[in-house]
């Protein structure tokens, strides 16, 4: 392997470009038109166009991506995250081309791709599933009668995909119909498949997930679990490890149930084993064949690097690690900046970023796909960069957090920077009680920024000026914080 195409954009195109430096591996960077002059397609050895802004005209466009390789010479592909990093068919057309896959095989993504597979895989390696209905229906009232006896609440559930795409929450029997026919529209649009199934709903459940790995050589290991149950729109805004208030026995089993579910579908590279926990008992929820984007919470904690074994992996190689040689320390935790507005139910924004100065120092880690200067649209996913901390205890590593989000300038673009450094000094997340209402539970909906006030503005625009690392002002911020100049500039007065 010498040359590497990369089928993504954005964040997780630079990390896997960075990585391929390291391993002396050149790389390819693909383009859409809006991406033209995109970091990703700055730091490439190479790049090519794909067309369009119109993800089908371009990333998604698989006769495109596989011209591309051929051209230029790559002789595998990675597929980063989202876009066709789970497509069967692709990974399957990258390997006919004689090209290397860097990702599990096209078996194991179609095994766990379509959710009723996955339950009946996991139901036979002894994983846990939600209670519930993943047989074949012949009628509605078929459906209708499993629903009476799963009982209510329930989910309605998408067979193919993911995010909460073909999904509906059904709390009585006369919501039923309408649920199975919205839930099917939705799956049809989104995923080309309108099949569901239904799943008991669990009212108050934490999302942890275990990042497991295996090897061409047979060898699955689990590398520790994230907690990610704060979520917006079932899309992920936190992530940690290791998951608070989680005791030891229950890791145990779910870290057992992780590996088999793994090697259950025979499983090569990285992926991850979701899981639903209720209390002392988990449920199986899905597995992401790919690398996640909260990866870096376990190359910190851990001290590996997971695009680095995969590459290993893909060649050939033996796992670099152990489960034995595994030591997790200490506490990781991630948030995602978006370019998104809370005030108005988290929808994407765009515009230039005009300022744009990420925190840095030790114990921070900054992944982002955007500089100052670079435009962001509203035709990708919203995701800006990745913030990523490390403490020896986990409240070590929440005032580091909040410290780094005090660091962070972002001007010209509306992102959910202020509602970030309000959730992470939110008295219950201080305590580590989260589950996947915690949004709903503890922000009033929509989310009101606290508005900043004029002499705030000139405040921060003269520390700004003078060197003094402000941040943008969010009207207020924790009392005695040395990095807020509407705290520490005393009387100054703009002088009207």
């Amino acid at each position: 392997m010498k040359r590497v195409l990369i089928a993504n954009r954005g964040e997780i195109a630079v990390r896997v470009i960075r990585a391929c430096r390291l391993a002396g591996l050149e790389t390819v960077a693909v383009y859409s038109d809006p991406d033209a002059t995109a970091l990703h397609v700055r730091l490439a050895d190479r790049a090519a166009r794909l067309g369009a802004a119109s993800p089908l005209a371009s990333y998604l466009n698989q006769d495109l991506l596989l011209e591309v390789a051929r051209t230029t010479g790559a002789d595998a592909v990675h597929p980063g995250y989202g876009f066709l990093s789970e497509n069967a068919a692709f990974a399957r057309r990258v390997e006919d081309a004689g090209l290397t896959f860097i990702g599990p095989t096209a078996a194991s993504i179609e095994a766990m791709g379509d959710k009723i597979t996955a339950r009946k895989a996991m139901e036979r390696a002894g994983v846990p599933v939600v209670p519930g209905f993943h047989g074949e229906a012949t009628s509605d009232d078929e459906l209708l009668d499993e629903a009476r006896r799963v009982g209510f609440p329930l989910l309605v559930k998408a067979a193919s995909g993911g995010g909460g795409k073909g999904m509906r929450a059904v709390r009585r029997l006369d919501e039923f119909s309408a649920a199975i026919a919205a839930a099917r529209r939705e799956a049809a649009s989104a995923f080309g498949d309108a099949t569901v199934y239904l799943e008991r709903l669990l009212e108050e459940p934490r999302h942890i997930e275990f990042q497991v790995f295996g090897d061409q050589q047979g060898h699955v290991i689990q590398l520790a679990e994230r907690e990610c149950s704060i979520q917006r729109r079932h899309q992920k805004i936190v992530e940690e490890s290791p998951a608070p208030h989680l005791s030891d026995e229950l890791r145990r089993r779910m870290g057992e149930a992780a590996v088999a579910a793994a090697k259950a579908v025979s499983y090569v590279g990285a992926g991850t084993i979701e899981f639903l926990v209720d209390g002392d008992e988990f449920y199986f929820l899905e597995m992401n064949t790919r690398l996640q984007v909260e990866h870096p919470v376990t190359e910190v904690r851990l001290g590996v690097d997971l695009v680095q074994a995969q590459l290993a992996v893909a060649q050939g190689l033996p796992l670099p690690w152990s489960e034995q040689q595994i030591c997790p320390r200490g506490s990781a935790i991630e948030v995602r900046l978006y370019a998104e507005d809370p005030s108005r139910g988290f929808l994407p924004t765009s515009g230039v970023l005009r300022r744009y100065r990420p925190p840095h120092g030790p114990f921070v880690r900054h992944d982002g796909g955007f500089v100052e200067g670079d435009e962001v649209t509203t035709h990708y996913d919203p995701m800006l960069a990745k913030l990523i901390v490390w403490g020896e205890t986990r409240d070590q590593a929440v005032r580091r957090l909040a410290a780094a989000l005090d660091h962070y300038v972002v001007h010209g673009v509306t992102t959910n920077l202020d509602f970030l450094r309000r959730l992470v000094r939110h008295p219950a997340f201080l305590a580590g009680q989260t589950d996947t209402h915690f949004i709903d539970t503890h922000f009033s909906m929509p989310y009101a920024p606290i508005p900043a006030t004029e002499e705030a503005m000139i405040a921060v625009a003269v520390a700004e000026l003078f060197g003094l690392g402000a941040t943008k002002p969010t009207g207020g911020g924790e009392q005695g914080d040395r990095f807020n100049p509407w705290q520490t500039l005393g009387s100054w007065r703009s002088g009207r």
